[in-house]
């Protein structure tokens, strides 16, 4: 009789501990449902006026993206150690160079924490748009009031500072710049 009791208490615990895993298991997909759903709704989304920045440029002076007003502005952010973001790199700089002219500028903020290597990859990438920094690499306020959990990420926007597209790349990028400067 004794070893029924002792079985038939093993049992019980053993499903008490899956109801409360269970319960335990739903209340944490409420949570990161909840989580996620804000982190979403935080988002930057297309139509806003894109926050202000101000960071140092490779010449050691202070840069506002609003002294960019009137113009279309792509806001890049990257760094010297990504990978995609330098392979991105030489198709922005041929994008620069073509609108450059007709109103578009490139703001380029990095979240490396090496400078000497951001500058050797500036000069190495041969980039001649405006490059920015912030030195406190992925713990960066800007990139915080961004939103930026992966590199590269652009945000386009038109000549009144609003975002018109986010993280468009190749030909849809040119055609975009193109339709928003003409």
């Amino acid at each position: 009789m004794p070893i029924n009791n002792e079985k038939n208490i093993a049992f019980y615990f053993i499903i008490i501990s899956k109801t409360k895993l269970l319960q335990m298991s739903r209340s944490f997909l409420i949570i990161l449902f909840l989580l996620g759903t804000v982190s979403v709704s935080a988002q930057l989304k297309i139509g806003e006026v894109a926050p202000e920045i101000e960071l140092m440029s490779k010449v050691d002076t202070m840069v506002k993206l609003s002294s960019f007003n009137g113009k279309v502005v792509l806001i890049d952010f990257w760094a010297s150690w990504c990978g995609p973001c330098r392979a991105a790199n030489p198709s922005i700089q041929k994008l620069y160079k073509k609108y450059k002219d007709s109103g578009f500028e490139v703001f380029a903020v990095s979240l490396d924490v090496n400078k000497p290597l951001w500058l050797k990859a500036i000069k190495r990438d041969k980039l001649t748009y405006t490059q920015v920094i912030d030195s406190n690499g992925w713990v960066s306020k800007v990139a915080e009031k961004y939103y930026i959990d992966a590199l590269p990420t652009n945000f386009l926007l038109d000549r009144t500072g609003k975002i018109v597209a986010i993280n468009l790349e190749g030909k849809e990028l040119f055609d975009a710049v193109h339709k928003l400067v003409q």
